[in-house]
């Protein structure tokens, strides 16, 4: 095999809970037993990071609350976290807000948002107490006559981030004056405890200035006779996949020879960061919003206002991988794998980018001598398209068929967001893998229906 392109790695950051069970056999087990791809999960790492989030906010004495974004993956584990825990969950569908109330989450403990909610989802969030993040004048209206009917109703306003105007979510500044007196009309109908926001992007700055606002915000409602004493600033705290060298060097030498096919790709995540997570969120909290005087947590801590924050991918960092198995594999200028999966398990491939971490060779037997192969992965159908990973990969052999890959790091949006069974190949089993004992042990996220 001719190779006539270094392939570039991209390492993701060494893992120890996830370096053991490569080494060990449960992978190798799980694949056997399940005949197919399939995703782990790592819940105690879900409440690491939790209980990060939640340490950042002690740390500087705000008072705040933390919400999983039930969006990020589908997985009923986490959800069960957050029961025992007190964690919030944020969703935006009928369907998840029964997910979670299933599974044990207080409905005090919910926040509702996304645009123009269903009438079903809007009357269930208010019989249950849920926290409703209202993005509309319409919709304001639709929860006013809900908590009429129903119960008094908790509400958010959903501010138009002024910087991000072309945004289809959110209250404008004139949208926003007459929601605040339809509020002060309709008290004792609605609660309306506060403001909310969501950013595009994961740049700190811009995340303390828009917070700032809002607390004058909560300050003016105040005036009106409005409870106003909480705001959500919503998710985009970053994950850092790999080191800063290796996505330095990746992007300055990345070029179309590098992929299969001379595949070219408009954007990547940014997989390095060097503020992510609980990081993050301390760097929000220091920063100065613009034409104040203090920090973020100083004005929050003043202004009596509690923050509350709706990370997705952030609370998921290292709590699962995919796992799919060789199929088959061709040698050619380089070589092309298949794998027993198709793309539709890692979603970024369906966004018309990459998810660019190496996957990472778990060998059936002894690996072959014969140095680095150099290959891309393909998927197990009949599309042209069906690429996990179009880089060339330098595996550190051949790989055989029964040989497994593992995608490291991939519960954050990865593993479901566009999942279906094209082919009629069944879609990849949650596998929750805990302590215990001598070696992990492992159950379905959730049992199949009868």
């Amino acid at each position: 095999m001719a190779v006539t392109e270094t392939p570039l790695s991209l390492p993701a950051h060494h893992d120890p809970r996830t370096s053991e069970l490569q080494e060990g056999d449960l992978l190798h087990e799980l694949s056997y037993a399940f005949g197919g791809p399939f995703h782990f999960l790592l819940p105690d790492r879900f409440d690491a990071n939790t209980a990060a989030f939640t340490a950042a906010l002690d740390e500087t004495g705000t008072e705040g609350h933390v919400y999983y974004a039930k969006k990020a993956n589908k997985a009923a584990a986490w959800i069960e976290r957050c029961a025992v825990s007190g964690t919030g969950v944020d969703v935006a569908s009928a369907g998840e807000l029964r997910e979670a109330l299933g599974h044990g989450v207080r409905g005090e403990n919910i926040v509702v948002t996304g645009p123009a909610k269903s009438d079903e989802l809007l009357r269930t969030a208010v019989l249950q107490g849920a926290l409703i993040a209202v993005d509309a004048p319409d919709e304001l209206e639709r929860v006013i006559a809900h908590a009429a009917a129903l119960r008094p109703a908790r509400l958010l306003l959903r501010r138009l981030p002024p910087a991000q105007g072309h945004s289809r979510f959110g209250f404008d500044d004139r949208e926003l004056d007459a929601a605040l007196l339809r509020c002060q009309e309709a008290r004792g109908t609605v609660h309306m405890e506060g403001f909310s926001f969501h950013l595009s992007g994961y740049a700190v700055q811009p995340r303390a200035d828009l917070a700032g606002q809002l607390v004058g915000l909560c300050l003016r409602a105040r005036t009106l006779g409005l409870r106003a004493d909480r705001i959500s600033i919503g998710g985009g705290f970053a994950v850092d996949y790999v080191s800063a060298e290796d996505w330095d060097r990746f992007t300055r030498e990345q070029r179309a020879e590098h992929y299969h096919a001379d595949r070219t790709f408009p954007d990547f995540y940014p997989y390095h960061s060097p503020t992510a997570g609980a990081d993050a969120l301390r760097a929000v909290l220091a920063a100065t919003p613009a034409g104040e005087g203090s920090s973020l947590a100083g004005l929050l801590r003043e202004a009596g206002v509690a923050l509350l924050l709706e990370p997705g991918r952030a609370l998921l960092d290292g709590a699962g991988s995919t796992v799919f198995r060789v199929q088959g594999v061709k040698a050619r200028a380089y070589g092309i794998v298949t794998v027993d999966g198709t793309s539709l398990s890692l979603s970024e491939q369906w966004f018309n980018s990459e998810f660019l971490p190496d996957p990472v060779l778990v060998p059936r037997t002894r690996p072959a001598a014969g140095g680095p192969f150099p290959a891309c992965v393909g998927g197990a159908s009949c599309l042209e398209s069906d690429m996990l990973t179009w880089r060339k990969v330098a595996f550190p052999a051949r790989p055989a068929i029964g040989d497994l890959l593992v995608y490291p790091n991939t519960a954050g949006y990865q593993m479901d967001s566009n999942e279906s069974p094209f082919h009629e190949l069944p879609l990849p089993p949650k596998i929750v893998i805990e302590r215990g004992g001598e070696r992990p042990r492992w159950r379905l996220d959730r049992h199949p229906s009868p």
